[in-house]
């Protein structure tokens, strides 16, 4: 397929700290030991996607991504890495690489994404439609802790959040109203002339925007050019898109300019309601007579904004934050262990060969523990990754936790629902829960911290 694939790595993400740093980059922090951007290059291998642009935030982490790039896909993928300014926003990323755009359509990825939903079929999804743009909807995943009663208590528990308020038609093909972030709290407001064309609209607030979009290229162009001020695709771009299908002329109702809305608002029980026009127009009317091809009647041509829907077994989160870093390490070894490219023993656990247990410790089932680790006598490891060349002391409990790599953790120490960042130390009978503890960071002996974020300053 004539397609040019971007991938959005990012950089120095402020919701991420203090996991991330200078020699750790947001595209290199590990899900089960191997760097988050690996599951989206090989998730676009998969598709023989092998031609990229990997856009990443920052100088310095532009050439660390670059560095583990050529080694580890060497003769695999053909990728480019481009370096942007920091915080310029996705849109702004894409202007900064417009010029090595050359295909007919563009395929946009977050390399935070880790998923199974085959890029390929978003992409012929778009070509199959013709559309402007097409977006990998997902339905939105459940955030917290495997078990209520392992870390946090009841108000950890697992949850669905709310991230879009999505209107699709009644073929749930086309994508006809988008509200994002703050918006999803304020009335829904849609235009009169959505309804009008399509008779009827399914309002969405149990699926969310993956961050896989397919583009036509010209006209994502105009649109960066026209609209300098676009920050964001999610946020920006793609509402714009949207809003923008059906022209003031559309309208039949004697409105202004078509923007005439219908208020509403989403009962925070339900995830879905039907807007309904008295008159009703078959689904196929929408299709045809509104999203009508270029060609026909100047006043009907526009152009047509799809949606991908992925199937509900399906695994598709973004790393975005500090618990969906927890909840996709612990997926990737528990539920959606097929996404981890390892082989689990038949006591559901990944324990490398040169790993080291001392006696009466035990590693327990979807738990990692990578090469050249050791672990001290009577240890307890539960749902947990450990990272290379980790010396664990005697009588350490690990649960619910991720462990980087060359972490020190002297004997009696509990940790528990916490992220322990590499080169970490800490000194024994420290108990962590609910921590995230920066690199290099040393935690005195006999300490105790609940829900803190420890760094270096």
């Amino acid at each position: 397929m004539d397609f040019q694939v971007v991938v959005l790595a990012g950089g120095y993400s402020k919701n991420l700290a203090p996991l991330i740093s200078n020699e750790v980059p947001k595209p290199l922090l590990p899900v089960a030991n191997r760097p988050v951007l690996s599951y989206v290059l090989e998730l676009l291998e998969a598709s023989n996607l092998k031609d990229l642009i990997v856009v990443v935030e920052g100088s310095d982490a532009a050439l660390r991504v670059g560095g583990w790039i050529s080694s580890a896909y060497v003769d695999r993928l053909h990728v480019e890495v481009a370096a942007v300014p920091e915080d310029v926003g996705t849109a702004g990323a894409l202007r900064a690489v417009a010029h090595h755009l050359t295909a007919n359509d563009v395929l946009i990825v977050s390399g935070d994404l880790v998923s199974d939903v085959p890029p390929g079929a978003v992409a012929a999804t778009h070509r199959r439609n013709g559309a402007a743009v097409t977006a990998l909807l997902c339905n939105t995943p459940v955030s917290g802790p495997a078990e209520t009663g392992s870390s946090g208590g009841k108000d950890k528990a697992k949850k669905p959040a709310r991230h879009n308020i999505v209107g699709l038609d009644p073929t749930k093909q086309f994508l006809l109203h988008l509200a994002a972030g703050a918006e999803i709290h304020k009335d829904i407001r849609v235009q009169k002339s959505i309804l009008q064309a399509v008779g009827q609209m399914e309002i969405r607030a149990d699926l969310m925007d993956a961050h896989m979009y397919a583009f036509k290229r010209s006209i994502l162009q105009e649109v960066l050019d026209q609209k300098d001020m676009f920050h964001s695709i999610r946020h920006d771009v793609l509402p714009y898109l949207v809003r923008t299908q059906l022209r003031s002329q559309v309208s039949t109702n004697g409105g202004q300019n078509g923007q005439d809305v219908w208020n509403g608002t989403l009962s925070s029980q339900n995830n879905l309601v039907w807007l309904s026009q008295h008159r009703e127009i078959a689904p196929s009317a929408f299709q045809e007579n509104v999203l009508a091809p270029n060609g026909s009647d100047s006043a009907q041509r526009t152009h047509k904004c799809c949606a991908y829907i992925a199937n509900k077994s399906k695994y598709c989160v973004r790393l975005n934050s500090i618990q969906a870093f927890s909840d996709i390490n612990r997926d990737v070894i528990g539920d959606a262990s097929h996404l981890s490219g390892y082989s689990f023993s038949p006591q559901n656990n990944i324990v490398h060969p040169s790993a080291e247990l001392g006696s009466k410790t035990t590693v327990g089932p979807h738990c990692m523990l990578a090469e050249c680790s050791t672990l001290g006598d009577k240890c307890s490891v539960k749902r947990s990754v450990i990272g290379r060349h980790c010396r664990i002391g005697s009588n350490v409990k690990i649960v619910n936790s991720v462990v980087m790599n060359h972490v020190t953790v002297e004997d009696g120490c509990l940790i528990q629902g916490s992220i322990i960042c590499s080169n970490v130390q800490l000194q024994e009978r420290v108990i962590l829960k609910d921590c995230q503890i920066g690199p290099g960071y040393v935690v005195t002996s006999g300490s105790e911290h609940k829900s803190e974020s420890l760094a270096k300053k």
